[in-house]
């Protein structure tokens, strides 16, 4: 008995250690600041191009001055004007501040992210407009929480702070992700694209990862595996073929245009890399499914022929591969190249091609919020892949 009891015991507390997070654990770990600073002490390229474009974009600025709201309007209501801009410009900010401190090591920059991130911890009570608030409450929830985990050990944060931080992460954004992937608006299940899904997903993971709460986590990886909307990956990446030997998977947006496709896999990318560095592989999952449709994207993206099979949901029959924004620039290929390619070992080669396709177009190397349009979907994407995903 008391062998058994020994035994329980020692299955609770590896339990235990086993849901315990990783902090910093989001987009990034200490291990990959450690790479970066090194990359940088020494001007190595292409890491150094894509620091310099960092410290280049203004939303860098020891100066930068947030711009809180206690209420944020995305979509229109017939009423209120949209003002989100001041939301994904300051998240922006508040990124590329973390980073800059993260890897210089100067607490100015430091200062300013926590002043950013306390003036709208203290301000905004909700996100309202059109259902376009749930697009809202998804992207800018995980992008907010990443800035948020990069800050936590600096010292100039107190932690009653961070607590008001998290709380704000919970009551505005998990409350309206959490909502839209049970109701869906009381919409049909495959209403909604997969974007809408997965930037909720990737918003309900990353707070969970912030406020230490597991079954906020574990939620979004079981509807990622399981879930009834199209951010479950067997509806977002839907049906598979085989090309001169080489899976290609055809995503649920690729017959809408290719804005809102890469889109998917710029989401998908960031939601697999944070559960990644809490310890579940969504890279493997399925015989790396999400491989099979990034390469699918990005070869279609890069100019080139796939197959395609006619997609069909409760709103819509889409008959062809839609080639509108066709060859969109978006940072998001570092990521999903260093992940399959660099780290893997896998055959990662449109990723890789549109990967520097993206990077030709920016100066060298991927940028941030700032460096791609004025507009909301400059902003989908916290970027500086190059310098924070790479490899080698």
């Amino acid at each position: 008995m008391m062998f058994m009891n020994r035994v329980f015991l020692l299955l609770i507390l590896l339990h235990c250690n086993a849901l315990a997070f990783v902090h910093p654990g989001m987009l990034h770990t200490e291990v990959d600041f450690t790479r970066m600073r090194a990359k940088v002490a020494a001007s190595a390229s292409p890491w150094i191009t894509s620091w310099n474009i960092l410290t280049s974009n203004s939303h860098a600025s020891a100066s930068y001055t947030p711009r809180p709201a206690a209420i944020i309007y995305r979509g229109s209501d017939g009423v209120h004007a949209e003002n989100y801009p001041q939301l994904y410009n300051d998240i922006a900010a508040a990124y590329a501040l973390a980073l800059r401190w993260k890897i210089s090591g100067n607490t100015t920059f430091a200062n300013t992210a926590v002043t950013i991130l306390n003036a709208w911890s203290s301000t905004l009570t909700s996100i309202q407009g059109s259902t376009d608030a749930d697009l809202a409450a998804g992207i800018y929830g995980y992008q907010f929480a990443n800035a948020a985990e990069i800050m936590r050990s600096f010292s100039g944060w107190t932690k009653n702070n961070q607590t008001a931080f998290g709380t704000m992460l919970h009551d505005v954004f998990f409350s309206i992700n959490r909502d839209f992937l049970v109701r869906h608006n009381n919409a049909a299940t495959d209403h909604y694209w997969a974007n809408w899904d997965l930037c909720n997903m990737a918003s309900m993971l990353a707070i969970g990862i912030f406020t230490d709460n597991v079954t906020m986590y574990e939620e979004a990886i079981t509807y990622f595996k399981s879930g009834v909307g199209n951010g479950n990956i067997d509806k977002f990446i839907w049906t598979n073929y085989i090309v001169d030997g080489q899976v290609l998977g055809q995503g649920q947006e690729a017959g809408r245009d290719q804005g809102h496709a890469t889109l998917g896999f710029a989401l998908a990318g960031a939601l697999a890399q944070m559960a990644y560095n809490q310890g579940d592989d969504l890279f493997a999952y399925q015989n790396n499914k999400i491989l099979s449709g990034s390469e699918y994207c990005a070869k279609y993206n890069a100019g080139f022929d796939v197959p395609y099979w006619s997609y069909t949901n409760s709103d819509v029959t889409q008959a062809v591969i839609s080639n509108s924004s066709r060859g969109t620039v978006r940072p998001e290929w570092e990521l999903l190249y260093a992940h399959y390619r660099d780290l893997k070992d896998l055959n990662a080669t449109y990723t890789g091609m549109m990967r520097d396709i993206v990077n030709n177009a920016s100066g060298g190397g991927e940028g941030g919020g700032g460096n791609y349009g004025p507009n909301s979907g400059g902003y989908d994407q916290l970027g500086y892949g190059t310098l924070t995903f790479r490899l080698t």
